[in-house]
């Protein structure tokens, strides 16, 4: 009887150590934890954008307290610094290094593009954008597992043609730096500008990280009424201060990433000469709606280094992060099968976002809307990008047909051209 006691109390302690283990397991499984690589460019001329876009990233995953699909998120953060060589190497080392079965990023366009053909010799890895918005990164030759969730640079300046040529700016000057995301956004601007008998007389292309723009400066012709500027980070400070310094005096079309938060509020007497500067993006500052509204918030609540409103690039990395969480949300985290479902589900992906809502395309690309803005300056002296008019659905063919997109091409140093 004793030797029954004892054989039946030793099965209660191996099953209470049974339910033990399974308990712990099952703990174990809910804290397991999934890395994310994140790549922005945190060197270089796009440094402070950089920066931001990891704010942007940072807040996406505050707001789901650090989780997703049951699963703790770690970011792999790794830099940059707007070149596609770093780009790629970064991004090698966060998957085949740090062994992410996710990753963010890049930043800047021809990043992005590099990063797309790097994506296609990883198919068991998902890339999501960061912000890069050159067209050929989703256009031409898409990567079947790169998603982008943000509209591209071209699609950034559809209608600013004919709000330019509204205030009466017939001829133009066009600076930028010589790479894939401003080609992008020169013909977004100039396919509805051309077409409506504006004139982009001259093109001075500058390598990214330009310090001198004096040869540009002198090239600018007097018989102009305003120059197009396509120009970022401190390549957009450095032109700004050398233009002040030279007397220049004429007023300004901005690129998206131009009059950004990120060069807005730089200091010197020609900032003052922005106010009014029309621009483009997919997002404005002045927008008045209670998703956007709330992103300002939080983003100051949570970043007390950061600037007076969230940067193009803190909005565009939410957005990429939000969609890359929410999708890992919808399939309860299983990355099983090649990560088969949970790219259905970034597929499926659509959300009111802060600027709108996000969703993409066949070429999983982001479809939205288009925000005409002027520089103004609120009662505390900073300055904001106001909104003037929103422009709807925007997709890669910039309003035309497909017909018509095909025959003009995407954009290049060349394409398109109106210059007499």
């Amino acid at each position: 009887m004793k030797r029954v006691e004892k054989v039946f109390g030793r099965g209660i302690v191996a099953a209470a150590a049974l339910f033990a283990m399974a308990g712990a397991a099952g703990l174990a499984q809910a804290q397991e934890t999934l890395k994310i690589g994140l790549l922005a460019s945190l060197e270089g001329p796009f440094a402070a954008p950089g920066q931001d876009g990891m704010r942007g990233a940072d807040l996406a995953l505050k707001e789901k307290k650090g989780m997703a699909g049951g699963k703790k998120i770690e970011f792999v953060k790794v830099s940059s610094d707007a070149t596609p060589d770093k780009a790629v190497n970064s991004t090698r080392k966060a998957v085949e290094q740090d062994k992410v079965q996710i990753m963010i990023g890049p930043l800047s366009g021809d990043e992005g593009i590099a990063v797309k053909n790097y994506a296609k010799t990883q198919p068991n890895v998902t890339f999501i954008n960061g912000s890069a918005g050159a067209q050929a990164a989703t256009l031409q030759d898409p990567a079947p597992n790169f998603y982008r969730f943000n509209t591209e640079g071209a699609q950034w300046m559809v209608g600013l043609g004919e709000h330019a040529l509204s205030k009466g700016y017939k001829r133009t000057f066009l600076i930028a730096e010589d790479y894939g995301f401003p080609y992008s956004q020169v013909q977004g601007f100039m396919a509805s500008y051309c077409a409506k008998g504006g004139k982009v007389v001259d093109k001075a292309w500058v390598p990214l990280g330009t310090k001198d723009y004096a040869s540009v400066i002198a090239k600018i012709p007097k018989n102009v009424d305003a120059l197009l500027v396509v120009l970022g980070g401190s390549d957009a400070v450095n032109f700004l201060t050398q233009y002040e310094q030279a007397g220049g005096d004429k007023p300004m079309i901005g690129g998206s990433i131009t009059v950004d938060q990120t060069v807005l509020n730089f200091k010197g007497k020609r900032r003052e000469s922005l106010l009014g500067t029309a621009s483009a993006g997919p997002m404005a500052d002045s927008i008045d709606t209670p998703e956007w509204k709330k992103f300002v918030a939080d983003y100051k609540a949570s970043f007390k280094d950061g600037f007076p409103s969230p940067s193009l690039f803190a909005y565009l990395y939410y957005i990429n992060t939000k969609a890359t969480l929410d999708a890992l949300d919808a399939v309860k985290g299983d990355l099983s099968n090649n990560q088969k479902a949970y790219r259905e589900a970034l597929q499926k992906t659509n959300f009111k976002g802060p600027a709108g809502d996000v969703k993409i395309d066949a070429n999983r690309n982001g479809v939205g809307t288009t925000y005409i803005t002027e520089v103004s300056k609120a009662p505390d002296g900073s300055f904001y990008n106001k909104v003037v008019k929103s422009v709807p659905n925007i997709s890669q063919t910039l309003g035309l047909s497909d017909a018509d997109f095909k025959k003009m091409g995407m954009g290049t140093r060349d394409v398109p051209d109106c210059r007499t």
